[in-house]
């Protein structure tokens, strides 16, 4: 089996010691690949063989491996190992259901504290998901996406509700894209935000909340409805 390494450009935030550095971007890399489906939901994830193929640590895998669980991106159990989280449609509809509350909830903060910043942060978001898009690249463009999503919440200033949020967002992208058909219209996937960008900057906080909550609801448009009762 080829070994293969990961790059130091993969690192999404600067974390100070070395070793940090090291499991935050194998993080990065196996949360790709569990949201992409590379790694199968229940697949079994050992420290041996993940420090073998990247070429660092059992320690660096094992911190990564709790930024994995913390996501609940996998399950570590004792005496049973490591194993990559389940994805099931119960749980995502949970999740979506959750999402769509704490988005629309507090949007009356978001309009009031928005700004220029905020703005010219979610219009850069927006054409980097053009371009992810554009490039056929389906999971940079649910990075950006997820992105535009937590930088608006963010403006509401709930510091601890935010990662409640974060979790809810790759939670969805990963149901998602595991259940989307082929060839699905990504760049449709990236003008859904420009109605929202819209309505936040004419400071219509009912205008901001019907988009996000319709947008919310349909973001499984090409796969399994999962904002049905049943389901189905």
């Amino acid at each position: 089996m080829a070994v293969e390494s990961f790059s130091q450009s993969t690192v999404t935030e600067l974390v100070p010691r070395q070793s940090s550095r090291r499991s935050h971007a194998l993080f990065v890399a196996l949360q790709k690949e569990i949201v992409l489906g590379q790694l199968v939901p229940e697949q079994a994830l050992t420290e041996l063989d993940l420090a073998q193929r990247f070429q660092c640590s059992q320690g660096t895998v094992r911190e990564a491996l709790m930024q994995l669980s913390e996501e609940g991106l996998v399950k570590r159990l004792p005496n049973r190992g490591t194993h990559v989280a389940p994805c099931h449609a119960d749980d995502a509809r949970a999740l979506l259901e959750l999402r769509r509350d704490v988005e629309c909830r507090h949007l009356d903060r978001v309009v009031s504290r928005a700004d220029a910043a905020l703005k010219g942060d979610l219009h850069a978001l927006l054409n980097a998901m053009r371009n992810a898009a554009r490039d056929g690249d389906e999971y940079l463009l649910s990075v950006h996406d997820r992105a535009f999503h937590t930088r608006l919440f963010e403006t509401a200033d709930l510091p601890l509700v935010t990662p409640i949020l974060t979790r809810c967002l790759i939670h969805n992208h990963r149901y998602k894209i595991l259940n989307s058909q082929p060839n699905r219209a990504l760049e449709e996937t990236a003008e859904r935000h420009v109605p929202i960008l819209h309505a936040l900057e004419a400071r219509d906080v009912e205008a901001l909340r019907g988009l996000l909550s319709h947008h919310i609801a349909t973001i499984v448009d090409f796969g399994p409805d999962l904002t049905s009762v049943d389901g189905a």
